[in-house]
Order: structure tokens, then C-alpha cells, then sequence
């Protein structure tokens, strides 16, 4: 068994920042939405092999301490620079040895982990 997707939520309005966070800035390859279903409410990223991030259209709002987490190959602090000087607010958290880490939001307040395995 592995996972297969997470699935985070958005406003009706939220494609292109979506895009704009998730492919422009975090670098993730955003993907076709299979036939059937609704292309105007989701975006769909790959995250890492069969992995994919599901972006979809909810008035819910973000879960508060519930978070999922991008691992990069390398390239951690230069990720954070990046998101810092794009106005995201990134906070550390408790380390966990040879995994350097740090948090986020996205757009919308989900909360999205950071890592790289040393």
C-alpha cells in the first residue's frame, strides 16, 4: 500500500494562485485532470512519483494543524529564501534528525511541510 494523493482545498477563485504557489514556486509539475471529472473545480500537481496533490473548489476552510509534507531531493534553504521573499511566512518546527524541516501556508492556509533528507 502506498499513498496515492492528498487533496487540499481552495476558493472557487483560487486556480491561478493554486498554480502560482504550487507549480511557479514550489516547482511542482501541475497535471491533466482525467476525463469525467470537473476540471473547473480542481488543479492537480504530481508530487513525487505516482504521488499527486489534488487542489480542489471548497467552502471549507483549512484544517488548522493538519498538514501534508513535500520532501526535496536538496535545495531546503534555497526553497525557503524563495518562499520568504515571495511574502510566505515559514516557521521552523520541532527537528527531527537528518530531515531538516520547516512549515508553511499555502494561499488558502493549508499547512504544508517542508523537508530533505540528509
Amino acid at each position: 500500500m502506498e499513498l496515492q494523493h492528498v487533496s487540499v482545498p481552495m476558493p472557487a477563485d483560487g486556480h491561478d494562485v493554486a498554480r502560482s504557489f504550487y507549480g511557479a514556486l514550489l516547482g511542482l509539475e501541475e497535471r491533466d485532470i482525467p476525463p469525467k471529472l470537473d476540471a473547473s473545480a480542481l488543479v492537480w500537481f504530481r508530487a513525487g512519483g505516482d504521488c499527486e496533490l489534488h487542489v480542489f473548489v471548497s467552502d471549507e476552510a483549512a484544517p488548522y494543524s493538519q498538514h501534508f509534507c513535500l520532501r526535496i531531493d536538496s535545495g531546503l534553504d534555497a526553497l525557503r529564501a524563495r518562499l520568504e521573499a515571495a511574502g510566505v511566512e515559514v516557521r521552523d518546527t520541532t527537528e527531527i534528525v537528518g530531515r531538516p524541516r520547516f512549515m508553511c501556508r499555502d494561499p488558502f492556509g493549508n499547512r504544508v511541510e517542508l523537508t530533505e533528507w540528509r
